[in-house]
């Protein structure tokens, strides 16, 4: 049932979209796969690494962020995509066992000029571990309207 559309999406919104504990098996699967580096992969690697422990992959932590975003927000809501951001950081390291609290800001919205039915919604994402931001991002996501 869609109870957000572009409507709803007003600049200075804060969504709060929950939270996930970091599976360590989740995490150096996915890393095994898709970034296989000695630091994500191999435990003697790691704690010789700056992290001193295998560390998430950012890739992995940008997915926690995106099923958090994806079930608080998008599964109920007119969403169309997205064509991209501007920019993406990991600012401290992610570990298995850690919880960590997603939230997303709505930080401009614009209808679309050429495409009547379509908001343009400037986002910004984040994830923290207590009071340190492990992960954020600004994109933009394409939502309908009501009308």
């Amino acid at each position: 049932m869609t109870e957000l559309a572009f409507e709803d999406l007003t600049p200075g919104r804060v969504f709060e979209l929950g939270s996930t504990v970091v599976d360590g098996d989740e995490m150096v699967a996915f890393a095994r796969r898709f970034d296989p580096q000695p630091f994500h992969v191999d435990p003697e690697a790691a704690a010789a690494s700056w992290f001193g422990a295998v560390a998430a992959s950012g890739w992995f932590t940008a997915g926690l962020w995106m099923r958090l975003y994806v079930d608080s927000v998008l599964a109920r809501a007119t969403s169309l995509g997205s064509p991209g951001g501007e920019d993406i950081a990991w600012p401290a390291p992610v570990f298995a066992g850690d919880q960590l609290r997603a939230t997303m800001e709505i930080l401009d919205a614009r209808l679309s000029r050429s495409r009547p039915g379509l908001g343009l919604v400037r986002l910004r994402a984040q994830l923290h571990r207590d009071d340190t931001e492990v992960f954020r991002s600004t994109f933009t996501g394409m939502f309908g309207t009501r009308g």
